[in-house]
């Protein structure tokens, strides 16, 4: 990695452990902020696998009792009893904060589960079968707005890792050379300084003893 062509100067070696300084606590601060945001990552990824075990479950409840009911009503009348059903079954997004960083998520707004079969009709597994798929699709739209939060919160982990890595592979790597550089020209200058000063006075010396 080539060095920066700096001058070897005291005021650009101040300059330099200052840049120095702030570029170790920002790699600091940021090392911080990507372990909060692994562990949120993997707590949310735990919940991820907890709705789907919870989807499975609904889903292995929902499909048998909607068999049940096509068998006990005929598929005809099923489906002129679900075209006369009208179920505003709606999803809002929500701002949730997740270390310190705002996020969307879906929030499932279900509709007011109402009396669908009557006591002069053989169709009450409609109801039950509204009612399992009601609470199957409640569980998707959370299982999708958490799976957008996941995904916000891997592309921020990826983002703050990408800055890691440049502090540590280039910015405080550079910025230490530099340092060390113009250390290394100022101490050699200042020994060429005396050096110069030892000949000066040695010659002075002999030409007053002459």
């Amino acid at each position: 990695m080539p060095m920066r062509n700096v001058a070897p100067t005291k005021s650009n070696l101040l300059r330099e452990k200052e840049t120095l300084a702030l570029a170790e606590e920002g790699y600091e601060l940021l090392e911080q902020k990507r372990e909060i945001l692994m562990l949120e990552l993997m707590r949310r990824i735990d919940e991820v696998k907890v709705l789907e075990r919870e989807m499975r479950r609904r889903a292995g409840g929902a499909y048998p009792v909607l068999r049940r009911m096509l068998l006990a009503a005929g598929r005809d009348n099923a489906r002129e009893l679900a075209a006369g059903v009208r179920a505003d079954f709606g999803a809002k997004e929500r701002r949730v904060q997740v270390s310190g960083i705002s996020m969307p998520a879906l929030e499932a707004v279900a509709p007011e589960r109402r009396l669908q079969s009557s006591f002069m009709n053989s169709f009450a597994d409609s109801d039950e079968t509204a009612k399992e798929f009601s609470a199957l699709l409640e569980t998707i739209a959370s299982m999708a707005g958490l799976r957008a939060i996941v995904w916000r919160l891997a592309k921020e982990v990826r983002r703050t890792q990408r800055r890691v890595n440049a502090l540590e592979k280039m910015v405080i790597p550079e910025s230490r050379e530099v340092k060390v550089f113009i250390e290394a020209s100022l101490e050699e200058r200042e020994r060429e300084a005396v050096f110069s000063t030892k000949l000066l006075k040695a010659r002075k010396e002999r030409e007053g003893g002459s």
